[in-house]
């Protein structure tokens, strides 16, 4: 009952914040779009994204072909409305990936602390000091290549931070009154971490994992971008990115428009990710 009535000026703060703020409102409008391709690509694309049309090769954006077409004839527009859905899909088992495996080492290591915490936090130090992309890069080539791949790939290389977060919010909520108060009414290791400490370190977290949304959406692309990603003729945001790249000087739409859709959902992503620890810390 505590934690339904705290939550209520939380959420009342952010309805506030989204009636007064017009760009979070756009953003908001932007990943409800961004939703729809992904579930039901069909209904706003209802081409073939994978059909050759040699009469329709290389068209400027146009009434018929809104992203103009590529190199082959394909449509752009159904191209890009069709990637969504593999791009967003990666980008949420990366986030995943990384919540997941970051929380259990920070849980793990400050509760336990001594040794254990001492070897993960260098580990973490070491893995946090080399540039995530590099390190996904690194990741992707050691698994092999395919979306699911580079969404493993670009988790891993995120765990660290949440890992280090997780850390830091256990060792202050282990060391509170009432957990402590825990050992009198007995109960495991595991009961006391799983009711009583994991629960009220978790927020924080959330919050990174909100954050690291764009960041991942930019990392898988840029791996898509590299060719790491799903196997031609699929389509990616990232590869399609890289396919214009020949035809940059005669064709810019190949490149500028999925460029100029990843970068708005970037920007959306972290918009609403600010206004969301905002809306939590209030």
């Amino acid at each position: 009952m505590t934690a339904i009535i705290s939550a209520r000026p939380r959420a009342a703060a952010l309805r506030q914040r989204v009636v007064r703020d017009p760009l979070l409102i756009g953003a908001i409008a932007v990943f409800a779009v961004v939703i729809a391709w992904s579930f039901w690509p069909s209904v706003f694309a209802s081409g073939n994204p994978t059909a050759i049309d040699a009469d329709a090769m290389l068209l400027p954006p146009s009434a018929e072909h809104p992203f103009g077409t590529d190199q082959v004839g394909r449509d752009q527009f159904t191209r890009v409305v069709y990637g969504t859905s593999l791009s967003m899909l990666a980008t949420l088992v990366a986030v995943l990936v990384g919540l997941t495996i970051g929380s259990v080492i920070g849980l793990l290591a400050g509760y336990f602390r001594g040794v254990f915490d001492a070897i993960v936090m260098r580990i973490i130090d070491v893995v946090i000091s080399v540039p995530s992309l590099l390190l996904s890069l690194i990741i992707v080539t050691a698994i092999g290549f395919g979306t699911v791949n580079v969404a493993i790939a670009v988790g891993l290389a995120s765990s660290a931070s949440f890992a280090r977060i997780m850390r830091a919010e256990v060792i202050k909520v282990a060391s509170s009154t009432y957990v402590e108060a825990s050992w009198v009414y007995g109960g495991g290791v595991f009961r006391r971490l799983f009711r009583h400490v994991f629960p009220n370190s978790i927020a924080p977290v959330l919050s990174l994992a909100a954050l690291e949304f764009g960041t991942a959406i930019l990392a898988v692309s840029a791996l898509s971008f590299l060719g790491f990603g799903a196997t031609p003729p699929t389509p990616e945001w990232g590869a399609l990115i890289s396919d214009g790249r020949s035809y940059l000087a005669t064709a810019w739409w190949l490149t500028v428009i999925p460029g100029f859709v990843l970068a708005i959902v970037v920007v959306a992503a972290n918009h609403i990710s600010r206004a969301f620890q905002k809306g939590t810390s209030a």
